[in-house]
């Protein structure tokens, strides 16, 4: 290991199905092009439970966290974007900037982002974690967030403003530009239309806002735990229902008169929920799934009404927006007053007491949650 090596404290997973081992880890500092960030806040996201779980198959050991902010420590050679001190928001799919998915504006698909997050592994293929036995840990999604202090690629890393609290920042990361986003850049919703959202945890709250911010007509949120209906209602949702207590598609269709929604969104990543989701809609209408699914599930709909009733289903990554971009442009909306954070902030926990916050995430008792260092 090089004298330069830094220890850190790490969520550590070397196992799919078993809990994440707090321990010390060595970081190697940032070679050219890249950046030694000390975290701040990180988001305890679904996306990250997957892998946890193992329904999202990722070598291992890993670090898991994609969502979070913190501050540069120390920049390699050639780095110009940032400095020593800088106020940074990783980027969970870091892009080239010059392929044909960035030069075409939607960097969330660049094949460098896509590696990195499969192999778990930096832009030039090797890793700079280690733990105490010195065997290589693997980063996830490049940023790995669940450690104090990680190396990334400096084109992970967005910088903002100062006066941007860092749990501010860690939740417009992931939960609030990706809900947003799905609404303003994938769904391009219009004012005055209808919209459900099938699940309002972390990215169904913000897809409810966003369509509150793009001034949507009746906002239906869908849940199966009740307690999430007064959050919902808080951030914009005209309307609530409780998918364990009915027919989540019949209830759809009695609020727009027998019709069906303009928009509906999926935000939890299931099977259901998403064909759930895609007969809610009206004739001519678009459903959106920005929920993360197991890698081998499929989802039966009705490919009938792709034609006769001209419905659209996509999906959305990052929200289908440019976070270079788009993350700056989400603070300044929180700044005027136009976008909610502080209502999506259920509760804090301490590194140590991560297993604790994913349970809580699973069992459905939070809208979001930050490890804060």
């Amino acid at each position: 290991m090089s004298a330069q090596t830094i220890t850190a404290r790490a969520a550590v997973l070397y196992e799919a199905g078993k809990p994440l081992s707090i321990e010390e880890v060595q970081v190697e500092p940032p070679r050219k092009g890249e950046v030694l960030v000390r975290m701040k806040a990180a988001g305890v996201c679904h996306s990250d439970l997957h892998v946890m779980k193992g329904d999202l198959h990722m070598p291992m050991p890993i670090i898991p966290g994609h969502e979070g902010s913190g501050v540069i420590e120390s920049v390699g050679e050639g780095v110009t974007s940032v400095a020593p001190g800088d106020h940074v928001i990783p980027v969970w799919r870091a892009s080239c900037g010059q392929c044909e998915y960035c030069l075409a504006g939607r960097p969330a698909l660049c094949d460098m982002g896509t590696k990195m997050r499969f192999e778990g592994v930096m832009p030039d293929g090797s890793m700079r974690f280690r733990n105490s036995a010195g065997a290589p840990i693997r980063h996830y999604a490049g940023v790995s967030t669940f450690a104090t202090m990680a190396t990334m690629p400096e084109a992970a890393v967005v910088k903002i403003p100062k006066d941007c609290s860092f749990e501010h920042a860690a939740l417009i990361g992931c939960g609030v530009i990706t809900g947003v986003g799905a609404v303003s850049d994938a769904a391009k919703i219009h004012p005055g239309c209808s919209v459900a959202v099938f699940g309002v945890g972390g990215i169904g709250l913000n897809i409810v806002q966003g369509a509150r911010m793009m001034s949507a007509r009746q906002i239906i949120a869908v849940d199966i735990h009740a307690g999430k209906e007064a959050k919902a209602r808080e951030l914009g949702a005209t309307h609530f229902v409780n998918a364990a207590e009915c027919d989540p598609v019949q209830a759809v269709k009695d609020l727009t008169g027998g019709k069906g929604v303009d928009h509906a969104f999926e935000a939890v990543g299931l099977t259901a929920t998403i064909e759930q989701a895609y007969d809610s809609l009206k004739k001519g209408g678009t459903c959106v799934v920005a929920g993360i699914s197991r890698a081998d599930v499929r989802a039966r709909i009705n490919v009938n009404q792709l034609v006769y009733a001209e419905k659209t289903l996509k999906g959305t990554l990052y929200g289908s927006m440019r976070p270079r971009v788009d993350l700056l442009a989400l603070i300044e909306l929180h700044r005027v007053g136009k976008l909610a954070l502080d209502p999506l902030l259920t509760r804090t926990w301490r590194l140590d007491e991560i297993n604790e916050a994913y349970a809580a995430l699973e069992r459905g008792e939070v809208a979001r949650t930050l490890i804060v260092f």
